[in-house]
């Protein structure tokens, strides 16, 4: 693995990591929360809303491809710096924002920290475990997602109309500052030693030697399970409204969906461990189409909480299976490129999913009918991921 000197063993690292995706898991959650009090504070239409929420996962596509493409360059932990830096620094942007342009280019700007993030969380969790538990490990580390979502769900709902949005977004950019003394003194460096013969060619490593259709469905899947996900993330709350109910349901909706994503992230992770990709996902995504099937045609709050969790387990779980899938098909040399590759084309999915609801509710559709909608991008996901596991077992017999 070639890293260097640390005081931090794999467990102390894959608990940093956590940490990381944990804060960026609150951050991404706090719109959805705060979006309640905040719309109507700066006088948002639905789909401004919708815009606002998707502008920071237009900033992480971008952070996403430069992150990667920089990491296996000058090294995992310089970049993942900049990263929790960056999103710090920008969500307190957010909170000190007081008109509709300034809220985008701070969701855009907090979007880029995100993004260089990522793909080095999923680097490191590739190499400091064994192959056999790059499953678990990955998706120990990216149930820090949910579980950040989790925290300010659950201060939404302590809080309940006292809310007070600004602090969310301040609470937010303090966390990650404190933590970055952490990264720098005690996280090690993983990228494994360049190889003299190592071919750097991004292009290459993605799409030669009967990787192009693999790498392709991999971008595919992750756009249609993240348009799945963050439509959920940012929607989840005001949809369960739009049916009806009270914020406070929606706040719980919104926090049972993520508690619930991190037994389905740790289970479904060791789930593909030990019998593999294809089957275990391809169960879990015509799992989750059912629910968001009977989730947009439910009108009782407790099926609207129960359907909700069950959707978090199964949709988190699935992505986070997905990024430990991400790093086998590539060589060490592209493999953090390979990561943000995947992760950036994927956010073109958590763009669209709020855009999408967004759109859906401001021409009229029901909180039902924006559900429903998710259940064939769930089949489609599926369908696409059982190939893509298809073919790469081909390609290592």
């Amino acid at each position: 693995m070639g890293k260097t000197a640390s005081r931090l063993g794999p467990g102390a690292v894959t608990a940093v990591c956590f940490l990381i995706a944990a804060i960026e898991g609150y951050d991404i959650q706090a719109f959805g929360v705060a979006a309640p009090q905040l719309v109507p504070e700066l006088g948002l239409a639905a789909d401004q809303q919708g815009w606002a929420a998707s502008m920071a996962m237009v900033g992480l596509v971008i952070g996403a491809f430069a992150g990667g493409w920089l990491a296996d360059r000058t090294g995992r932990k310089p970049v993942l710096i900049a990263s929790v830096v960056g999103f710090g620094v920008c969500s307190i942007w957010t909170a000190l924002t007081h008109d509709y342009e300034s809220l985008l280019a701070a969701r855009f700007v907090t979007g880029l920290g995100f993004g260089g993030a990522l793909p080095n969380l999923i680097a490191i969790a590739s190499e400091i475990s064994r192959p056999e538990r790059r499953g678990a490990t990955t998706s120990a580390m990216f149930c820090g997602m949910p579980a950040g979502g989790a925290v300010v769900s659950l201060v939404a709902r302590m809080m309940g109309d006292g809310l007070d949005w600004r602090a969310v977004f301040i609470a937010g950019g303090v966390i990650p500052l404190l933590l970055v003394p952490v990264i720098v003194f005690l996280l090690p460096e993983t990228r494994p030693p360049a190889h003299p013969d190592a071919d750097r060619r991004v292009l290459r490593g993605l799409f030669a030697e009967g990787l192009a259709v693999p790498t392709l469905l991999l971008w595919g899947v992750n756009i249609l399970t993240l348009l799945v996900l963050y439509l959920m993330l940012n929607w989840l709350p005001s949809l369960v409204v739009a049916k009806g109910h009270s914020p406070a349901d929606g706040a719980v909706a919104s926090l049972l969906f993520n508690l619930v994503g991190v037994a389905g992230a740790l289970l479904l992770g060791l789930l593909v461990d030990r019998a593999g990709f294809r089957w275990s996902l391809l169960v879990a995504y015509a799992a989750l189409a059912a629910a968001m099937f009977a989730l947009g045609r439910s009108a009782d709050v407790g099926a609207i909480l129960a359907l909700s969790a069950a959707a978090g387990f199964l949709v988190l779980g699935a992505q986070y299976a997905l990024y430990s899938l991400a790093p086998m098909l590539y060589d060490p040399a592209v493999r953090a490129a390979g990561a943000g590759a995947a992760v950036g084309f994927g956010r073109f999915g958590s763009i669209i999913g709020p855009l999408l609801a967004g759109e859906l509710r401001h021409i009229g559709w029901s909180a039902g009918q924006v559900l429903d909608a998710m259940a064939p991008v769930a089949v489609a996901a599926g369908l696409g991921v059982f190939a893509l596991t298809f073919l790469a077992k081909l390609r290592r017999d």
